[in-house]
């Protein structure tokens, strides 16, 4: 079977958009087989600019029909309150916001970018999607990672090479109550080394501390510039040391 059957019984299909590569190629495969395709990005506090700004940018290229809704994360103390299942929660609200605009605008379907290679047994998110009826057309026809990086490529999209990113709350410890303030600092901090030329990491927000975790690409420059992350992280963290955790390159 072949992804093209998917959009040949579903014609009419609205498109959960991250910004990241895996819902870049679902959006590229839906408009070059469905019949009428729409994008919806949620925006929270819980990403920062840049997946919007790249979200935008592949909409563009693909000249897609995309749509931004706005939305309070933070109001849902399921979510604020951090617990362990926070991402249920999280992604009830964004779906569940997703799917009624869509069906405002005449779609009964909706797809995800969840793709082959994601491990979901131990991720809550992903049982939110099941009993939303989310569809994940990537995983049900067994693209992976590597495929859907290849065919992003093959295609110019600007988000082929980009790292897998988690929302920002991820660097909050579970059981830390998430605060807009908190993930503020989180983004200026992240955003700053990205600046600086780190592709693949995390800040984890430690009681006041940072961890940095980097990705393998990433040692070289943090060595070279040691003195200068520190100084560039400083306002925001009372310290920050290097984890011994190295972050995986898919």
């Amino acid at each position: 079977m072949d992804i093209k059957d998917f959009f040949e019984t579903h014609s009419e299909v609205a498109v959960a958009f991250s910004g990241g590569v895996d819902s870049a190629v679902l959006l590229l495969l839906a408009e070059k087989y469905a019949e009428r395709v729409k994008a919806y990005y949620v925006k929270t506090q819980f990403q920062p600019q840049f997946e919007l700004d790249d979200a935008i940018e592949t909409a563009r290229k693909l000249n897609a029909e995309f749509e931004i809704i706005s939305a309070d994360i933070l109001a849902d103390n399921n979510v604020a309150k951090n617990p362990a299942n926070r991402c249920y929660y999280c992604k009830k609200t964004i779906f569940g916001t997703i799917i009624g605009h869509a069906k405002r605008d005449g779609f009964k379907t909706v797809l995800d970018g969840t793709n082959a290679s994601d491990d979901i047994s131990d991720r809550p998110g992903f049982a939110a999607l099941e009993e939303l009826e989310v569809l994940s057309p990537l995983k049900l026809y067994g693209y992976t990672k590597a495929e859907i990086r290849r065919i992003a490529a093959k295609n110019a999209l600007s988000v082929a090479d980009k790292p897998s990113y988690a929302c920002l709350a991820t660097r909050i410890p579970t059981g830390t109550a998430i605060s807009a303030e908190l993930l503020s600092k989180t983004e200026a901090a992240e955003s700053l080394l990205r600046k600086a030329g780190f592709k693949n990491f995390r800040i984890r927000y430690r009681n006041g501390a940072g961890e940095l975790e980097l990705g393998k690409a990433d040692y070289g420059l943090y060595c070279k510039n040691k003195e200068q992350v520190s100084a560039l992280l400083a306002p925001y963290y009372d310290s920050v040391w290097l984890s011994p955790k190295e972050r995986k390159d898919d």
